[in-house]
């Protein structure tokens, strides 16, 4: 499968991209899901899909918890889960609080994974490999342009 793209032209007159045309992401409206994981991974492992959709059900959980003791979560193979939020400033130290906080979000950082591309030398003359980090979870997607009209096209501005 192949992550399906269509062609979108900028309208934004503001913009300094106007006129220019970009691939833009389509998704169907079909969200993957604990369901159709647990089957997927069952395929993979030598466990029941009740057992991985036990333990998916509870990852939410644990991940909730663990955020709300103010840790980082890291699940290998995807990536670093955190707190993260915005407050509004004050003119004094002191008036900084809890209070302040306005808005809270997770915060997601997918894993990479370092990826030799060549090499060269340096200012030294010595031999170093150029390379490059690639997110691990995409670093594999094919992508094709398609002309669907059935799927659900989301906005994008690039």
């Amino acid at each position: 499968m192949s992550q399906k793209y269509i062609k979108k032209k900028n309208n934004n007159a503001e913009s300094t991209a106007y006129g220019k045309y970009y691939a833009s992401p389509v998704y169907d409206e079909h969200f993957i899901e604990t369901d159709d994981i647990a089957e997927f991974i069952q395929t993979q492992a030598s466990l029941k899909r009740s057992d991985i959709k036990g333990a998916l059900d509870e990852l939410g959980e644990a991940v909730k918890h663990f955020l709300e003791l103010g840790q980082k979560v890291r699940l290998a193979g995807l990536g670093i889960f955190k707190v993260g939020f915005s407050s509004v400033g004050v003119a004094k130290a002191e008036d900084v609080s809890a209070a302040t906080i306005t808005t809270r979000r997770v915060i997601f950082t997918p894993e990479t994974e370092r990826i030799v591309v060549g090499q060269g030398k340096n200012k030294q003359g010595q031999v170093v490999q150029k390379y490059i980090n690639a997110k691990r979870l995409v670093k594999d997607v094919v992508f094709e342009e398609t002309h669907d009209n059935a799927m659900n096209v989301e906005p994008v501005n690039p």
